[in-house]
C-alpha cells in the first residue's frame, strides 16, 4: 500500500455554493472514482493533502485514501486551480488496482550541457515537457531524466533517446522530439533608408517649391 494515507468524509452538498463554503473552511470538494464503483463526493482536509502533493511524486503519489472506514489505493487523476489564486479548487481521485497497469503522465528532466550547441550560440529548446507512460501504480517513475550532452543543432533528443525503467512502456512515437537545439536570431538592424529616402524627397519637394516660388517672383518682376 501506499505511504501517503488521506482521511476523507463523504455527504458534502454539491454546487458552487456549498463548495465554496468548504474552501473557507479549510478544505477541499473532491470526488473518487474508479474499479467499477460508482463515484462518491468527498471532502479532504488541505493540509494533508498539500503534504501529499508535495513529496518527489507529484501529482502521482500513491495515496491510501480512507473513506467510511474503507481504503483505496487511489492517485490524483485531476486537479483543478483557480486561474489566478492558484489554490485548489477540486481534485478527482482514482481507485487503482496495485496489480494493474495504468496511464499517467511522468516529467521529463533534462541533464548535462549541450556543449556542441552553445558553442555554436544556440540553445536549448524542451519542446516536451512531460511522457504519457504505461506502469503499475508501484512501478511508476517520480520522472524521467534525459542527457543533453549530445545533442547537436541537427539532431534533436528523442522519446527513443530516453531510458525506461523496467516495467514502463509508452506508446507515444519514438520519433517525437523532446528537446532540441536552436539558433539565437539576431536583432535586425534598425531601416534607416527608408527614413532617409524620405527626407529626400522632403528636401526635393521643399527645393522644388522654392524654385517654383523664385520663377513665380521673377516672372511678376518681369511684369
Amino acid at each position: 500500500m501506499a505511504e501517503i494515507k488521506l482521511h476523507a468524509t463523504t455527504g458534502r452538498a454539491l454546487g458552487n455554493g456549498p463548495s465554496r463554503r468548504i474552501r473557507a473552511e479549510g478544505n477541499v470538494p473532491a470526488v473518487v472514482y474508479g474499479l467499477g464503483a460508482d463515484p462518491v463526493a468527498i471532502t479532504v482536509e488541505w493540509r494533508p493533502l498539500r503534504a501529499a502533493l508535495t513529496t518527489e511524486a507529484g501529482l502521482n503519489a500513491l495515496i491510501d485514501l480512507e473513506v467510511d472506514g474503507k481504503t483505496d489505493l487511489t492517485i490524483i487523476k485531476e486537479m483543478q486551480r483557480h486561474p489566478i489564486r492558484g489554490d485548489v479548487m477540486h481534485v478527482d481521485f482514482l481507485r487503482v488496482d496495485p496489480d494493474a497497469t495504468i496511464t499517467v503522465d511522468v516529467p521529463i528532466v533534462l541533464e548535462g550541457e549541450a556543449k556542441q550547441v552553445t558553442d555554436e550560440g544556440g540553445t536549448v529548446d524542451q519542446v516536451l515537457f512531460a511522457l504519457s507512460v504505461n506502469a503499475k501504480p508501484a512501478d511508476i517513475p517520480n520522472e524521467l531524466t534525459v542527457d543533453i550532452s549530445g545533442l547537436t543543432l541537427a539532431d534533436p533528443i528523442r522519446v527513443s533517446d530516453l531510458t525506461l525503467p523496467a516495467g514502463v512502456t509508452t506508446d507515444v512515437d519514438p520519433e517525437e522530439a523532446i528537446a532540441s537545439g536552436q539558433i539565437i536570431a539576431a536583432e535586425p538592424e534598425p531601416e534607416v533608408e527608408g527614413a532617409e529616402g524620405e527626407a529626400g524627397e522632403g528636401e526635393a519637394e521643399a527645393a522644388s517649391g522654392e524654385g517654383d516660388a523664385e520663377a513665380a517672383s521673377d516672372g511678376g518682376d518681369e511684369g
